[in-house]
């Protein structure tokens, strides 16, 4: 199974609705380009930042088809999972695949608190689903409440062979290293998910990151990854020093509501959330989003 296009910065694309909460296709059209003409390396289709629990199914396939057909082969688009029931995953799992998907990339279920068997059990149903298709695990316990551990990403690993790699959203970065370096024998591809890691993701092993700031300043998230893989790790560094400013102001708006308010900030018309989120009012809020912006050069 080739596993090389796996690496680099891929954007958990924001996904573009119109007043009925429909997909609105130009629009999405539009954000595909922006993301790959800034440079980004792959494009996550609902993702976390592209509200993916706000999407029935039929809207999904919708949507992937028309990233996929957007991107027309110039970066790999990759499909984000996060249902809770089994059977729902490999529906989507399935569908992805068949509709041009390079990757899947599976959430651990929210609001359950799964025993070790649950978990494994759940990934490893679904990865069989789709046994020519890569499998991506994405650990994010600050969304649902619980982490995976090293010893459980290295079981799995071990045992799924199309379970190739994770997004590890954990901000630990010991858990980033471990699960990195306990894989090496099976060529294991783990992303930072932290926007405010990738450096530092980078230097301890991962082939990239899954980073929101590609929504709205590819060059600067991609600048962190292109200077560190051309050896310039000081102008690495200092990129992404330049970009944390902007990240970091985000944790002032509701999420995933920030990144929506900023890409429009830019000028990219990406529209509203999905309700109940709003689209952020309050000016300091505002005010410190132009300011950082302002400084880190975006506007």
């Amino acid at each position: 199974m080739n596993t090389d296009f796996i690496k680099g910065v891929v954007v958990p694309i924001i996904t573009v609705i119109d007043k009925d909460e429909k997909i609105d296709e130009a629009g999405m059209r539009k954000q595909v380009d922006y993301v790959i003409n800034g440079g980004m390396h792959g494009i996550l289709a609902f993702g976390s930042n592209g509200e993916f629990y706000q999407l029935e199914e039929d809207e999904m396939e919708r949507g992937l088809k028309i990233m996929v057909d957007q991107a027309a082969g110039r970066v790999p688009v990759y499909f984000g999972i996060g249902a809770i029931n089994t059977k729902k995953c490999i529906r989507l799992a399935k569908m992805a695949a068949a509709n041009g998907a390079a990757c899947v990339s599976i959430l651990q279920p929210m609001f359950l608190k799964p025993t070790h068997d649950e978990l494994f059990n759940h990934f490893k149903a679904i990865a069989e689903a789709i046994p020519e298709t890569p499998v991506l695990l994405y650990n994010n316990p600050g969304r649902v409440g619980y982490g995976m551990t090293a010893d459980f990403v290295t079981e799995i690993a071990h045992a799924v062979p199309n379970i190739v790699g994770m997004k590890d959203t954990s901000g630990d970065i010991t858990l980033t290293e471990e699960c990195i370096r306990r894989n090496r024998d099976v060529n294991f591809k783990v992303f930072g998910g932290k926007d405010t890691l990738l450096f530092a993701s980078m230097c301890v092993g991962a082939v990239g990151g899954v980073c929101t700031a590609g929504n709205f300043m590819p060059e600067l998230i991609g600048a962190v990854y292109e200077k560190y893989v051309a050896g310039d790790f000081e102008g690495s560094r200092e990129a992404q020093f330049k970009l944390n400013p902007v990240r970091l102001a985000m944790d002032k708006a509701s999420f995933p509501v920030a990144a929506k308010d900023m890409a429009n900030i830019r000028g990219e018309n990406v529209g509203d959330p999905y309700l109940p989120s709003l689209p952020t009012t309050n000016e300091a809020t505002l005010e410190l989003f132009k300011k950082v912006m302002k400084e880190a050069g975006l506007i």
